[in-house]
């Protein structure tokens, strides 16, 4: 019966052994859940990356190949879209600025060419035509057969 009773602590032993590897699995799983949690905060913080990005084993696997030939079609940039640089002045009071500068009765795409040439803006037509309407609405600007001008009076 002496090998039975050595089987059984061995297995006790096992078994004990077993549930304090898992306590200490659950234990870094929570602490790993934490910490991941806390990078998404500091990430939603700091404007520039904290951490570098974890690289997975695919990940580095294909970076270690130099592919033969470039996959898909690639913008010539070779990145993001560049800003539009924020326009210095409005679009409202730059369109104001344009009626008063070339005088009354002009048409919208004169306004357009103008805001374009003065002041480096690129203005879409129906953003422009918005701007004429709401000035129009408030009073600052008269319409008349396609023609813009200041109110008189």
């Amino acid at each position: 019966m002496s090998t039975v009773d050595d089987i059984t602590a061995e297995r006790q032993r096992l078994t004990e052994r077993l549930a304090r590897v898992d306590a200490e699995r659950a234990k870094l799983a929570e602490q790993l859940t934490e910490l991941e949690a806390a990078e998404r905060v500091l990430s939603r913080l700091v404007p520039t990356k904290a951490a570098p990005r974890r690289r997975t084993r695919a990940r580095a696997a294909k970076a270690t190949k130099a592919p033969a030939e470039p996959t898909g079609r690639r913008r010539a940039s070779g990145g993001r879209r560049k800003v539009a640089a924020k326009p210095a002045l409005p679009l409202g009071d730059a369109t104001l600025r344009a009626v008063e500068a070339l005088g009354n009765e002009v048409s919208a795409e004169q306004i357009r060419e103008y805001l374009g040439t003065q002041f480096g803006m690129q203005v879409r037509p129906n953003h422009l035509g918005m701007a004429l309407q709401r000035h129009r609405r408030s009073g600052r600007l008269s319409e008349r057969n396609a023609r813009w001008s200041m109110p008189q009076g």
